[in-house]
């Protein structure tokens, strides 16, 4: 923590805002981006964007392997002042509006995203180093990772499905079946299939595919891989099933979204860096 900084929740108090802040407690890691598929891939990303949809995910474990070079040091970061400092807090800026609206995307209100981004920025705009911006920074990722993997933990109550939806992220890029996980949690295979859906309110190959479609839809949207890399990436038995079910589910083929996200995710930076 950096000496003399405002409490967040003495802010929270003096703002009339009530956001707990996340407990420490070991969550589930959601692997957006499927990083064992990189060694076989090798495709270029668009890190950016990578970086908010790890965020969006409640990858923490990854998220904070991202943040292990300073964010002063980042390369690629634009000239907006010539002043080092004013230009680090604007970037510090545009990194937390984008972050705020990744995590609302991802379910977390808007009275807590927004709360959390003026609390940081304004913490930023108070610091007198590139140090400690970038000390602000890497909280301010954590922070809102936290809270993420705590809408992904709030549903969850037995350890046998917490203990499966943790295999599940982990293994996105296999053919998950029922018997697979009843055998990792020790259960039958009908009474885990009962027991799931009754916590999280899915069967477990509706989960199964829930999952992959959301990691499909983030890598159609942020990275550069073919249609046919995410397809395999993600074990979908064919490219054809995959635009089935995806067309199924959202109305429009896989590369159609793709094209569309894009279009959204660029409208939002410029809309950012233009400060409108």
């Amino acid at each position: 923590m950096l000496i003399g900084k405002p409490d967040y929740h003495a802010y929270l108090i003096c703002t009339h805002k009530r956001i707990p802040m996340p407990s420490p407690k070991k969550k589930i890691s959601y692997q957006e981006f499927l990083h064992r598929e990189y060694e076989f891939f090798r495709a270029p990303l668009a890190p950016e964007m990578d970086f908010y949809e790890t965020i969006r995910s409640g990858n923490l474990r990854k998220v904070r392997s991202l943040l292990s070079e300073p964010f002063h040091m980042k390369k690629g970061l634009g000239v907006l002042s010539d002043n080092p400092l004013q230009n680090l807090k604007y970037h510090m800026t545009i990194t937390t509006a984008l972050v705020a609206r990744f995590c609302i995307s991802g379910g977390l209100s808007q009275s807590e995203a927004y709360s959390l981004s003026d609390y940081y920025i304004r913490l930023a705009d108070e610091a007198s180093t590139l140090d400690e911006i970038s000390e602000i920074h890497n909280e301010m990722c954590i922070h809102y990772t936290r809270q993420m993997l705590t809408l992904q933990k709030s549903a969850i109550t037995s350890k046998a499905v917490e203990s499966a939806i943790n295999y599940i992220y982990e293994h996105l890029h296999t053919r998950i079946t029922l018997e697979t996980l009843a055998s990792e949690t020790n259960l039958s295979a009908p009474y885990f299939s009962r027991l799931f859906k009754k916590e999280t309110g899915y069967s477990v190959s509706e989960y199964i595919l829930n999952k992959k479609l959301e990691t499909a839809k983030s890598m159609l949207a942020s990275s550069d891989y073919s249609i046919a890399e995410i397809s395999a990436s993600l074990a979908f038995p064919s490219q054809s099933y995959f635009t089935n079910v995806l067309k199924k589910d959202c109305g429009i083929t896989p590369k159609e979204y793709r094209v569309q996200n894009r279009n959204s995710n660029l409208s939002l930076q410029r809309t950012l860096m233009s400060g409108s």
